[in-house]
């Protein structure tokens, strides 16, 4: 059984600077929620309940988003702000972490050995922490479903566009039925002409604990980071990877054209905000027009 997730949150969000200097990316809010929380509420949904962070030191307002805040709990009670109360109380209580410190910053392969002394020697899963999936809980229980047939790591891929797959880790596969794949090689931001497939790597992924032998054989590669996606391609050599199709929305929050895009489609989802905010658009989108078209 799956019974851990591991989210690596240690980076340093280097595309958002100097605004991560102080706040985590993870952090960031979807209106009034941060994408952190999204993750975590994906798993809980999912069933999985054992939630180990791999943080960094300038990490901790993560650790007390998920923290219970008394003198912030008495000021909402005073004020009659119980909805809102509520709702803080609930986020404090939604689960009982583990949190572990990278405590130098060499790579996604590296924050996921990290979580060895944690997992154990039971597969586990693995959730990036600034992808949102629409139905996530779904996609998680699809994959935990798949490892439970087949008894092998599972990664989650989606389709891009066929001019964006130098953005992604890359799989080459072969179909064994609908939605299910199994993986023949992988290729980290391969060119339009390399690459073998328009499928990728999305942020989920289902690993044996074989996977931690990879990543101590695993040689540090660009900037001396231990990438994930060269362990899993030592892991092919010794055992079969499965892929699952991810047929739902994805939303990249670790670019700021790509954060913002998720924030407006959010907002434009809520009612109570998208009455005012689609009439300021039309007028911003218009004024940027005239400019534009100004000889």
């Amino acid at each position: 059984m799956i019974r851990k997730a591991v989210l690596p949150v240690a980076g340093w969000g280097t595309r958002f600077l100097p605004a991560t200097k102080a706040m985590p990316k993870e952090m960031f809010p979807i209106i009034d929620k941060p994408v952190i929380q999204f993750i975590v509420e994906e798993l809980l949904e999912a069933g999985i309940e054992n939630i180990i962070f791999i943080t960094g030191r300038h990490k901790r307002p993560i650790e007390h988003h998920f923290d219970i805040n008394t003198d912030l709990e008495k000021h909402l009670e005073e004020a009659g702000k119980d909805k809102v109360l509520e709702n803080i109380k609930e986020i404090s209580h939604m689960i009982n972490p583990i949190y572990l410190r990278q405590k130098e910053q060499l790579g996604l392969g590296h924050a996921v050995l990290t979580a060895e002394p944690a997992v154990g020697n039971e597969p586990f899963l693995v959730s990036l922490g600034d992808i949102i999936l629409e139905k996530g809980s779904e996609v998680v229980r699809g994959m935990v479903e798949t490892f439970e047939r087949f008894g092998k790591s599972v990664i989650a891929l989606h389709e891009v566009d066929g001019r964006e797959v130098s953005k992604y880790g890359i799989a080459k596969v072969k179909r064994i039925e609908d939605g299910i794949y199994i993986v023949e090689d992988l290729i980290e931001k391969p060119s339009p002409e390399e690459a073998p497939s328009n499928l990728a790597i999305v942020g989920r992924y289902v690993f044996t604990p074989k996977i931690f032998d990879m990543l101590r054989r695993t040689k540090p590669g660009k900037g001396g980071e231990i990438q994930l996606t060269d362990a899993m391609r030592l892991l092919l050599d010794e055992e079969v990877i499965y892929a699952y199709k991810v047929q739902t929305r994805v939303y990249d929050t670790g670019n700021p054209v790509d954060y913002l895009k998720t924030v407006f489609e959010f907002a434009l989802r809520r009612e109570d905000i998208r009455d005012e905010l689609v009439p300021y658009l039309q007028e911003v989108i218009s004024k940027q027009t005239q400019l534009i078209d100004r000889p």
